[in-house]
């Protein structure tokens, strides 16, 4: 007998991909319940930087985001134009990082809270008191 093990409304079906972008969007609907101004912001996942210098339309890639020998987990870009601003949460190397389902929603939240502390100018503590606390 060959077909999905479970049917597709349930969570088993979902590929690590899709509970990914479940996790960014659990964590962007928490923040947004304390900061009503989020709701304009738009919360993205991608695979993993651009490797390319000089960044395309979505502003520097890779190599000019590198610190010292780390990849970004995450990132904010301003709102230009039409354009509102984003919040990029980079999948690989978070899953990288966090094995296990529960490790991996902290971090991503935790990256969230990040990257929302700088678009709001604050720092990440305030943003989300429980922030580095789990």
């Amino acid at each position: 007998m060959r077909g999905p093990i479970a049917p597709p409304q349930v969570p088993l079906s979902a590929s690590r991909a899709e509970a990914f972008v479940d996790l960014v969007q659990d964590s962007a609907e928490r923040l947004e319940r304390r900061w009503p101004q989020l709701s304009a912001v738009e919360f993205l996942v991608l695979e993993v930087p651009v490797t390319t210098g000089g960044g395309g339309p979505d502003g520097p890639g890779l190599l000019d985001l590198l610190e010292g020998d780390s990849v970004p987990l995450g990132r904010y870009i301003a709102a230009r134009g039409d354009a509102p601003d984003r919040i990029i949460v980079y999948r690989r190397p978070v899953e990288i990082r966090a094995k296990a389902r529960d490790e991996r929603a902290l971090l991503v939240h935790e990256v969230v809270v990040e990257q929302v502390a700088e678009l709001l100018g604050l720092a990440p503590e305030s943003v989300d008191p429980r922030y580095g606390q789990d």
